[in-house]
């Protein structure tokens, strides 16, 4: 089977792009990272939704962005209750430039020449990484700046969950028979990865469930 690197979170997009790499014939490689996150529980999600969905391996990459801060996510600033207008709070700054970075170098080892990650509409407005012109620029980067873009068949990076809605992914996932009560999306989710029900996390997480007509199975603390 052709291998992916697929960057795989433990929330319900990437749980979702898993099972779509797959439904493509991929043999999929997941890769988590552990940079530094308050809500650690996802984590153990991604461990949950990579042996529930059977991939050929699970990676977990360290990168220290605490160290740097600048993001309520992986320093002390309070998780806003709803988003505002412009950039919020919880944008890392370079996350998935770096994570993208990551699963390039693994896919360069593991010969594969397609990426995977679970950006997607609703974040466009908020996150610059999640726009489809930063998609197609590290492509574009991908194919200048590696053996494998020089050398070989090239590289591809696909977000099939572009130009979806909550409501659309989730319905995929029930397609593909992702579980999605193993995930954790919350960006204040406990030890036990319990949500708190109030982030912009999980209110798109919640009315993307009830827009699909589907029961939410996630864990309120």
């Amino acid at each position: 089977m052709k291998k992916a690197v697929v960057l795989l979170s433990g929330g319900m997009d990437s749980a979702a792009v898993v099972a779509l790499a797959q439904e493509q014939g991929f043999s999929v490689h997941a890769l988590s990272v552990r940079y530094g996150q308050r809500h650690t529980s996802e984590l153990a999600a991604a461990e949950r939704v990579a042996q529930a969905l059977g991939v050929a391996a699970h990676k977990v990459v360290d990168v220290d962005l605490r160290s740097i801060g600048g993001s309520a996510l992986t320093d002390d600033i309070e998780v806003p209750d709803a988003g505002g207008p412009g950039i919020p709070s919880t944008y890392v700054p370079a996350r998935n430039t770096i994570m993208l970075s990551l699963a390039l170098g693994w896919a360069e080892v593991l010969g594969a020449h397609d990426l995977f990650c679970g950006v997607n509409t609703v974040d466009y407005s908020g996150y610059p990484d999640c726009r489809p012109a930063f998609i197609a620029a590290f492509q574009t980067l991908a194919n200048l700046a590696t053996k494998a873009g020089v050398e070989g068949a090239g590289l591809r990076v696909h977000a099939p969950l572009q130009h979806l809605s909550k409501a659309q992914i989730a319905r995929e996932g029930v397609r593909l028979g992702v579980d999605f009560s193993l995930t954790v999306s919350c960006y204040r989710a406990d030890g036990q990865g319990r949500a708190c029900g109030r982030c912009d996390a999980c209110r798109l997480r919640a009315d993307g469930f009830a827009a699909a007509g589907l029961a939410d199975p996630t864990c309120y603390a």
